[in-house]
């Protein structure tokens, strides 16, 4: 059997986004697996192998008791989280003003660089820090949490979008010390980050008409090469970031 269909208990966070949903549709597939779908909407989905929960990202208690809900009785095999934010735009529900990336210096503001760091980093770290003691011991289980290549510091050749780089660039170094205490605690559960590329999606709708028709993925595209490489990941890929492609990112 696979990691796709060997009956696994699953969480995804950010189920309401492109991305996320696309996970769960992918794992729920497989009838044997038990798709937990947390997004700050409550999305529901038709599956009946997959169970919707209600969380903030910006809120641990919340966090805290939504994971609660979905290891009632058993483990956690998978963990990805797929929450992320970039720019803020009319649309949104929240109190803060409209925002996009910075292009220079004097862009820069305390409240983008603190909205960028509570989801981009801040909420994942502390969803690991809630998953992570719930996965199995005896078998391989994967964390993997969706970074970007933007967040690459060796990587960074045209500067500018300060907040989420630095936001992005944070958390790989969770992802990778979190990999390394796991490697002392839980030798089998993997930690990693994921490059999904530019996917159609909410987040890169103001950034698409800069980027190639063969470089814009769907969503379900993506998800399915991210698949490939959670299937193919062995404890020595612990801590490390991956491109959609396979091909690892350095920090």
């Amino acid at each position: 059997m696979t990691r796709m269909n060997r009956n696994q208990n699953i969480a995804i966070f950010g189920a309401s986004g492109a991305i996320g949903t696309a996970f769960v549709n992918a794992f729920a597939n497989h009838k044997g697996n038990h798709v937990h779908a947390f997004s700050r909407s409550n999305k529901k989905f038709d599956q009946e192998n997959v169970q919707s929960h209600q969380f903030d990202i910006q809120d641990e208690t919340s966090i805290e008791k939504a994971i609660a809900s979905a290891s009632l009785n058993t483990t956690l095999d998978i963990v990805i989280i797929t929450t992320g934010i970039l720019h803020q735009n009319l649309n949104e529900t929240d109190d803060t003003i409209p925002f996009g990336p910075e292009k220079s210096l004097s862009d820069l503001t305390a409240e983008k660089f603190q909205k960028l760091f509570n989801i981009n980093t801040i909420g994942p770290a502390l969803i690991a820090k809630h998953t992570l003691p719930l996965m199995k011991k005896d078998k391989t289980s994967i964390f993997c949490a969706l970074s970007a290549r933007i967040g690459s510091i060796s990587d960074n050749r045209l500067g500018s979008w300060y907040a989420y780089r630095a936001s992005k660039a944070a958390l790989n170094m969770i992802i990778k010390t979190a990999s390394i205490e796991m490697q002392r605690r839980r030798y089998k559960t993997i930690v990693v980050g994921l490059h999904p590329g530019t996917v159609d999606s909410q987040l890169s709708e103001p950034f698409q008409r800069s980027v190639s028709k063969d470089k814009l993925f769907s969503p379900e595209y993506s998800v399915s090469k991210m698949l490939t490489i959670i299937e193919n990941l062995s404890p020595e890929d612990t801590g490390k970031i991956f491109a959609w492609d396979g091909q690892e990112i350095p920090y």
